[in-house]
């Protein structure tokens, strides 16, 4: 997976490889789909959400680029795979998911591959968590057609945040960094296409 998806797709921070080698995909996959752990596809995890093609994790983990000690928040928890890639760079983990039953399957994977130091949140993030929560990196594991803006304005300074942003077949990945003056900027990464959050909408929308 590593040599014929990721490293071809421009991953290759070697932090980011060690994490995709040391938290192994295929306990994070449903039973039935075990066989297509490493393929360069989605993976249906129930509650009509999928997980991401490897390679899309890969190069959204890269660009967020997660640190020791760092407070990240996880918009969609999903499979929990992409939690415990954030968790595996010693970055304290605030996961959220709109679904139930997919927090329950998630935290019996990350149980499973020993993975704790994280905290896992029901409930619709969608237009933001927290309203009083600042987070040194954000990351929206779905994509949303604007960004709220709630999620820029509860980034540090110093902090980014990566997300798909789009509708339909138009979608970009990117990231918004806050720098030291509190200004905002924002870096075009690739073009990708990738389901939609639950619960997204244009209100109060980011701009730059």
């Amino acid at each position: 997976m590593i040599e014929q998806q990721i490293r071809p797709w421009g991953v290759l921070d070697s932090d980011v490889l060690a994490a995709l080698q040391s938290v192994g995909r295929e306990t994070f996959v449903p039973p039935d789909y075990r066989h297509l752990a490493f393929a360069d596809v989605e993976i249906p995890i129930g509650q009509a959400q999928t997980m991401m093609e490897p390679k899309l994790e890969a190069r959204l983990l890269q660009a967020l680029a997660p640190k020791t000690d760092e407070n990240i928040l996880e918009v969609g928890t999903g499979s929990g795979y992409m939690t415990a890639l954030l968790s595996h760079a010693g970055a304290n983990v605030t996961t959220v998911e709109i679904y139930p039953e997919l927090i329950s399957s998630a935290a019996e994977a990350l149980a499973a591959a020993s993975i704790s130091n994280l905290s896992m949140e029901q409930g619709d993030a969608s237009t933001g968590w927290g309203p009083e929560a600042f987070w040194d990196a954000i990351l929206l594991t779905a994509s949303v057609p604007e960004l709220p803006v709630a999620f820029t304005e509860s980034l540090v300074t110093g902090g980014r945040l990566v997300a798909v942003i789009g509708s339909g077949p138009a979608m970009e990945a990117v990231r918004i960094d806050r720098d030291e003056r509190g200004v905002l900027s924002r870096i075009s990464l690739f073009d990708t296409r990738l389901a939609p959050l639950v619960n997204a909408s244009t209100d109060r929308i980011f701009q730059l």
